[in-house]
């Protein structure tokens, strides 16, 4: 993991390479989550898996530590997608 900072909204941000192999920018506060297929939100682990799950804040019940994609959190996200015309 690297650290940086948001070119969009200027936050405080790591960069964790997933196991596809792409580096991908998240938040720099760990999370605890539970894992479940059809949570509604994603992590990142720090071994680079994406995976589904719930936030919790009680770390008796979560399943890990991990961290959120940034683009969830970035009022700027919408600008780096590719392949979209930018407003």
């Amino acid at each position: 993991m690297r650290s940086g900072t948001c070119r969009g909204c200027g936050a405080p941000i790591i960069w964790i390479k997933t196991s596809a192999g792409k580096s991908m920018p998240c938040d720099d506060t760990p999370i605890y989550y539970i894992q479940r297929a059809n949570g509604t939100k994603k992590i990142v682990t720090p071994n680079g898996e994406v995976i589904s799950c719930e936030y919790t804040i009680n770390p008796h019940e979560a399943t890990g530590i991990g961290y959120a994609p940034h683009w969830g959190s970035c009022p700027c996200a919408g600008k780096f997608k590719r392949g979209r015309e930018k407003a």
